[in-house]
């Protein structure tokens, strides 16, 4: 059994009973595992990731459920088939799964269109068979970004800004990742944005994708509210101890 701090809209009426629709002030409530059974270090949860439509809770025993909002009024937790499960990622109604092994796992209507109920391994799509152990995975409005054991950054999902670091009029959504920059140490997206930063190993910035208020820090040179490919915005130089 967990205990959560919560508050914002009441998603879980399951969960967090006799509470209204808008909780105000942070309240505690107990998450209950199914199980009682269990292991008690097997219920603790490690990682909560929630957006409107759906959350994702992950468990220190790399299994996770989820709670689907969207018509789902009974708010019945679906347990997610997936084993070792180490990080978990949910924006809109897209979301993304990491295991141990680096192998990444997602649905939504920008990565499977077809089918965008059924998670589907994304990183078993990357054509380099040598690029497809994956360290972390980082969500931006409607585009995955994984970064492999290689420091190679790859992207999935929407182009429509040139997020992808390609240019959106020849490929404005892809269903596979495309490699996008190598020797790649951090990757920076806001979970609604449609821009992304890449920091790499010669601690140099570049970003790509909407640039409409200027969010990209390329400075007043530079009028275009879509940058389509990867471009410099400074370099970094770490910081001398004295």
């Amino acid at each position: 059994m967990n205990e959560i701090i919560f508050f914002g809209q009441n998603q879980f009426p399951k969960l967090i009973k006799n509470e209204p629709d808008e909780i105000t002030k942070p309240i505690q409530f107990k998450f209950e595992n199914e199980n009682e059974n269990e292991n008690e270090n097997e219920k603790q949860i490690k990682q909560i990731s929630s957006d409107y439509f759906s959350t994702i809770f992950l468990f220190e025993n790399g299994k996770a459920i989820e709670y689907l909002s969207e018509n789902d009024s009974n708010q019945n937790p679906h347990k997610i088939q997936i084993e070792n499960i180490q990080k978990v990622t949910v924006v809109g109604n897209n979301q993304a799964i990491l295991t141990i092994e680096g192998n990444v796992f997602a649905k939504g209507k920008d990565i499977n269109p077809e089918n965008p109920k059924e998670f589907i391994n994304i990183s078993s799509l990357i054509e380099d068979t040598n690029d497809r152990i994956i360290q972390d995975i980082i969500f931006s409005a409607n585009s995955i970004y994984l970064l492999n054991s290689n420091q190679n950054a790859y992207g999935i999902g929407s182009n429509k800004y040139g997020q992808l670091g390609f240019g959106y009029e020849t490929l404005e959504q892809t269903e596979k990742p495309i490699l996008m920059m190598k020797n790649v140490s951090k990757i920076f997206s806001g979970n609604f944005s449609l821009s992304v930063f890449l920091l790499n190993s010669n601690q140099e910035l570049f970003g790509s994708g909407n640039n409409n208020d200027g969010e990209l820090g390329l400075g007043e040179s530079i009028k275009e509210t879509k940058i389509q490919k990867l471009t410099k915005i400074t370099k970094y130089s770490k910081r001398q101890n004295n």
